[in-house]
């Protein structure tokens, strides 16, 4: 074993990683109760209102624990990078 080594990892990709995650999640509750989830989250992302968001799944908890500019960065920074 390398006592030298030094593990790195990135704080960014882990947020990153979280803000996948939850949109998926809110994704799957708005389309499993019959909303258009891209509109939801567009709505709710220039809003800020979280009544665009079902409490479905806990979804609305899960997305009011994301910044808001984080999140559009990462979705900006997603779109551009891919």
């Amino acid at each position: 074993m390398n006592k030298d080594r030094t593990m790195t990892f990135s704080i960014h990709k882990d947020k990153e990683l979280e803000i996948k995650e939850v949109l998926t999640s809110v994704y799957d509750a708005l389309k499993e109760k019959g909303y258009n989830p891209i509109n939801q989250i567009v709505g709710y992302i220039l809003s800020e209102d979280p009544t665009y968001i079902t409490t479905y799944n806990n979804a609305r908890s899960l997305i009011r624990r994301l910044d808001r500019d984080e999140l559009l960065q990462t979705l900006v920074k997603s779109y551009l990078n891919d």
